[in-house]
């Protein structure tokens, strides 16, 4: 019942989606069965530098980047020869894709004016700055509902740094504007001294200046900008995908968001750019002692000309308060990380520093390093990819597929009879399943069907129907032991749920490992893999088990007709020795005959002239035969239980 109402769930929400959206039954295919467009780029270094391996691959990321969150999936990004980038879209991408990948990466440096989460603002009518209910909270914005006050209000005294605790708080690994920028060469950032001859910024007793003093004045949040900075959605994929739409006026005042998507920014115009930058690294940070700590930081540092340049800019970030004396890396039109500044770096070598990792440090350089080359794409080649060959290639594997299915079904009748039938209905509900969820996943995810993705879908039939054999075979042996069928599910029930579970979770491991290690079409066979698995336990548990339950009720198997595949009889069922000489046969009727040259009972399901008995069995039948003595057979109730007689010996 459970798994009819999912089923019928899945494809009701996939009928109401043709109907009401632009869902479909069937599937998106990738590129290699459906076929797309397939664009090469040529990185060029305009001041003539030959492009590096580490570039190419940066640059590949980028592309990555844009693409996926552009909501295009199974898209081939690889290099050609370590020249040239080769970029395969699926289906008919639009103008807007198109462009993306086209477009060089352009890295600029801002500072930061107001920081809130990613979400809309609600309930915010900015009629001007004036009015600002519902706008409390932002850092940044504090006492702009006064016209007399201005940011200089907020700035500390002349010549004092700011206040220790100011800093934000939280995982720098997971939002990089919780980082501390600082030079490099200094031994402790709490004891550089501020610059003692610089003057907060002028104030006036009544309103603004009309014409912002700086980057980081508050005049720059005009009546339009504080509007779309409220109503911006940084949690909304189209606006984390980066490239020249999101990059705005470099003379003018832009919001963004992290990178991540877990804030958004008002930032001021342009005041450094990627050609400032020198070199960028990552490490473990050295201590005023010249021990080297545990700590991975970022080493940035500058041009003569970026220099002079941001030591301006350090000296006047560094009287602001929070958030205003941050200073944001903007790579692609994203923020990649806004640390606040410390000290005054007049020496243009800085230290970016936080809860970074290894790898959040690494990434952070290289994409620092990546900004800082004036590079461009040269589009080589732009051509349509044609999908024969894939179709071609789908055909035969949804070929496979069925010769597959239909192997598998051959095999259950032969070995279980009728019972096989409850495998191949089983198999028919998970590739149900699996089914619906692809086409689901297709229109709400954008996710697009690989040829190795097909390959996974026929490697789980045969995982899924390890499943059923596990389990029936557990039944059978609790059959042969004497079990009634009923009590057989039950029991058999108990043990194979754990070896199932057991080998399903090692499956789903291999492809969540495989999934985030591997590239390009493995990961569409890592994703089919892990999900049929998946859908394996969700049958057996609501549609295998289930149905032997009934079916155990059942005359046809629960008195183990001959076709059923469950008859003791067939299996070479025997009683169930209980001890002290007890046998308890649960699963038929009471033994009838005697062993042959024993005077002992036939065990129930055996034919006269062939049962087997135990030990204690065959003695005590030797002694009754030699006495003549007559065999005590207990055949009231169920189950039936033959007494007899054990003798103990010495050892």
């Amino acid at each position: 019942m459970t798994l009819g109402v999912l089923i019928f769930g899945i494809f009701g929400t996939l009928v109401a989606g043709t109907i009401w959206s632009d869902a479909s039954l069937t599937p998106n295919l990738a590129l290699d069965l459906e076929g797309g467009t397939q664009i090469i780029l040529r990185p060029v270094d305009e001041t003539g530098d030959q492009v590096t391996e580490e570039t190419i691959d940066q640059a590949i990321s980028i592309i990555r980047q844009r693409v996926d969150s552009s909501g295009v999936s199974e898209a081939e990004i690889t290099s050609q020869g370590g020249n040239n980038i080769v970029v395969g879209l699926p289906g008919v991408p639009d103008a807007a894709t198109l462009a993306l990948v086209r477009e060089s990466a352009r890295m600029l440096f801002r500072p930061v004016i107001v920081q809130a989460g990613p979400a809309p603002i609600e309930d915010v009518a900015p009629d001007g700055l004036e009015d600002l209910e519902g706008l409390e909270g932002l850092e940044g914005l504090e006492g702009l509902d006064d016209p007399s006050v201005t940011d200089g209000d907020e700035a500390p005294a002349d010549g004092e740094a700011p206040a220790e605790g100011q800093g934000v708080t939280g995982d720098a690994s997971q939002t990089s504007a919780e980082v501390t920028l600082t030079s490099a060469d200094a031994t402790d950032p709490e004891e550089s001294p501020a610059p003692q001859d610089l003057e907060a910024p002028a104030q006036e007793e009544t309103e603004p200046a009309p014409e912002p003093a700086d980057a980081s004045d508050f005049a720059w949040l005009t009546d339009e900008l504080l509007e779309e900075f409220t109503a911006y959605d940084c949690t909304d994929p189209a606006n984390l995908t980066g490239g020249a739409n999101l990059v705005g006026d470099i003379d003018a005042a832009v919001v963004a968001c992290q990178d991540d998507g877990t804030s958004k920014y008002v930032l001021g115009p342009v005041e450094l750019e990627g050609r400032d930058i020198a070199s960028a690294s990552s490490g473990l940070r050295t201590g005023p002692t010249g021990v080297v700590t545990n700590e991975w930081v970022v080493n940035l540092e500058f041009t003569n000309e970026g220099t002079g340049k941001f030591r301006t800019i350090t000296e006047r970030l560094l009287l602001l308060p929070e958030p205003q004396n941050q200073f944001a890396m903007v790579l692609d039109g994203l923020v990649i990380s806004a640390p606040r500044v410390n000290v005054s770096i007049p020496t243009g070598q800085a230290e970016i520093s936080g809860t970074f990792t290894r790898e959040s440090a690494a990434t952070l350089a290289n994409q620092l390093n990546f900004g800082s080359l004036p590079l461009s794409f040269e589009v080589q080649s732009e051509e349509q990819i044609s999908a024969t060959l894939g179709s071609e290639q789908l055909q035969k594997g949804v070929l496979a597929g069925l010769i597959g299915l239909l192997l598998v079904g051959v095999y259950s009748l032969a070995q279980y009879r009728a019972l096989g039938a409850v495998t191949i209905a089983s198999l028919v509900a998970a590739g149900l399943v699996t089914y619906g969820l692809i086409a689901l996943l297709s229109w709400t995810q954008g996710y697009r069907l690989s040829l190795p993705g097909v390959a996974g879908l026929i490697v789980a039939i045969g995982i899924t129907a390890d499943s059923f054999i596990v389990y029936f075979e557990r039944i059978r042996d609790e059959l042969r032991d004497g079990r009634s069928l009923v009590a057989a599910v039950e029991q058999a029930w108990g043990r194979a749920r754990r070896t199932i579970l057991a080998s399903d979770a090692v499956s789903f491991l291999a492809a969540v490992v495989l999934y985030f290690l591997a590239v390009g079409g493995v990961r569409g066979f890592a994703f089919t893999l892990g999900l049929t698995t998946v859908v394996d336990l969700i049958v057996v548990f609501l549609f295998t088990h289930p149905m032997m339950v009934l079916l155990a009720r059942t005359n046809f198997f629960g008195k183990g007709h001959r076709f059923s595949g469950l008859d003791p009889s067939q299996l070479g069922g025997r009683p169930r020795y209980a001890g002290r000489g007890r046998v308890v046969t649960d699963g038929g009727p009471p033994p009838t005959g005697v062993a042959a040259g024993t005077g002992a009972p036939t065990p129930a399901g055996a034919e006269p002239g062939t049962g087997r008995l135990t030990i204690a069995e065959r003695r005590a039948a030797e002694r009754r035969a030699a006495s003549s003595s007559p065999t005590e057979v207990a055949a009231a109730g169920s189950p039936a239980e033959v007494d007899v007689q054990t003798e103990r010996k010495d050892s």
